[in-house]
């Protein structure tokens, strides 16, 4: 090699480092002597926060039956707005300017800007871009504006103990009720984490951890329906003021498939002021979480089970005295009449607890034990909702016979509202234990996405013609009997 080459080509790198810091310190001369006051003004005016660090997160939708899509939870951005109160000098004039645009407290701005030893005084918060233009024209010195960004819910009360909400642990912004939780890997951004990998990449060889981190981020689109939502949402309110109960609730599934269309809760909450309310128990899901006796609802799956296992016909007879004495216990129908010899589509028209008590003595206390285990109801469903409870059936595993006598019309037994309507499901889709879920698809920012469903998860529980007599024999219920036919819709049977 050339030595004088290799010295000239030395001279020339060290000149160019010398030129850029020479051209580098003209630069900060410019700015700190030349335009020095220029810029310590325009940062005394104001102070925009860049995007960097604004909040972010996937979205959640609601999908109509055409398949559009309804914005469930979503961002809002806007700014906050601060004052330095070492940079305030006439005080009223600036209260004047500013409350000709925004809603101002005289006191407490003043308040704020008598604050002499600090320099951030929040005056205004989530203050609308239009707004915010017509301040900055203002050039306010002291002012200072803040980017933010927040979770919004269009639908404010819709489907409110479903979605859950956005809200601080510790120091994070992180889902705390509902899909926002359940979701949390999905819907979170990992924005301040990009920085910190760019940087450990270059040290260890961590780029697929770092990889399938960010493959989970997306947004998530619900099986709820906004039209059912509502509809069930204002039955539940109605039903609620009727009977003034404490706690009213429903649920819409598609027994075949286990998307839920519906699911609402009365009372209920605006999900955009969730601050605002002092009992937060009002933020749990009983539909999922709550344990209850459900009393004779439970009748249609004791005599399905009846039905499976060849012990009744919807034509088998028994003689209805009114009561039955078991373990020195006396249970009684709900009129505390005797109805003589009738059929088993008569117990069910009539409601008879004497009735579904004589299905469960022809079953034998085992089977039907085992039967009320294949329906799911001392189990999880698997809903992907957080804080699931699962129901209590340890009665039947007592030897006396008036704990199974009583479950048999729902008492003594106790069970989640979507335990429940999971096992009913099981009565009109064939005999098959589903898997209930709310959430329908996954689309992720990588381009990739998830279709769920667990329809190949169904496990048969009932044998299809269980579930095909006893879905005519509650058909026969509501066509003819419940109210006497004036529950039946038009149309429908």
């Amino acid at each position: 090699m050339n030595p004088n080459r290799e010295k000239n080509r030395i001279r020339f790198i060290f000149f160019c480092f010398l030129f850029f810091a020479l051209v580098l310190c003209l630069k900060l001369y410019f700015i700190q002597i030349i335009h020095g006051s220029e810029f310590v003004d325009k940062a005394d005016r104001q102070y925009v926060s860049p995007l960097n660090n604004l909040f972010d997160r996937g979205g959640i939708f609601f999908q109509n039956r055409d398949g559009s899509l309804l914005g469930a939870a979503s961002l809002s951005t806007g700014y906050n707005l601060a004052i330095n109160p070492q940079k305030i000098t006439d005080p009223v004039l600036i209260y004047e300017s500013l409350s000709k645009i925004l809603s101002l407290d005289p006191d407490w701005f003043y308040f704020k800007a008598s604050q002499k030893k600090s320099v951030y005084q929040k005056i205004a918060e989530r203050v609308p871009e239009e707004l915010m233009k017509k301040v900055e024209i203002l050039k306010i010195p002291g002012l200072q504006i803040q980017k933010e960004r927040w979770r919004f819910y269009p639908g404010e009360t819709l489907a409110a103990q479903t979605l859950g909400f956005v809200g601080y642990d510790g120091d994070n912004l992180v889902g705390r009720y509902g899909l926002e939780k359940y979701y949390e890997d999905v819907l979170l951004r990992k924005n301040n984490q990009a920085y910190v990998n760019f940087f450990a990449e270059i040290f260890s060889n961590i780029k697929q951890t770092i990889s399938a981190d960010f493959q989970k981020e997306g947004e998530i689109i619900t099986t709820i329906e906004p039209m059912v939502q509502t509809f069930l949402e204002k039955k539940v309110s109605e039903i609620s003021e009727k009977y003034t109960s404490k706690l009213t609730g429903g649920i819409i599934i598609d027994p075949n498939t286990g998307e839920i269309y519906g699911m609402a809760l009365a009372p209920s909450f605006n999900l955009n002021k969730f601050g605002e309310e002092k009992d937060l128990s009002i933020f749990n899901n009983p539909l999922i979480s709550g344990l209850y006796e459900m009393g004779s609802i439970i009748k249609p799956l004791t005599m399905a089970a009846g039905l499976d296992s060849g012990v009744v016909t919807a034509e088998t007879k028994y003689t209805d005295t009114g009561s039955l004495t078991l373990d020195t216990y006396t249970i009684y129908n709900y009129d505390k009449k005797a109805h003589g010899t009738i059929n088993m589509q008569e117990v069910l028209n009539q409601s008879l607890n004497i009735g579904a008590s004589f299905v469960v003595s022809k079953m034998g206390k085992d089977n039907f034990a085992d039967y009320m285990r294949r329906y799911g109801l001392d189990e999880e469903t698997g809903i992907d909702l957080p804080n699931e409870n699962h129901g209590r059936l340890e009665n039947l595993n007592s030897p006396r016979d008036i704990e199974y006598a009583t479950a048999s019309f729902g008492q003594g037994i106790s069970m989640t509202p979507i335990e429940t309507v999971r096992a009913l499901s099981v009565l009109a889709n064939g005999g098959k234990l589903i898997v209930p879920h709310i959430v329908k698809r996954i689309n992720y920012t990588s381009g990739l996405f998830n279709n769920i469903s667990y329809i190949n998860e169904a496990k048969q529980v009932l044998k299809k013609e269980t579930s095909e007599e006893i879905s005519r024999m509650l058909t026969v219920v509501v066509d003819k009997a419940l109210a006497n036919g004036k529950v039946k819709l038009p149309n429908y049977s």
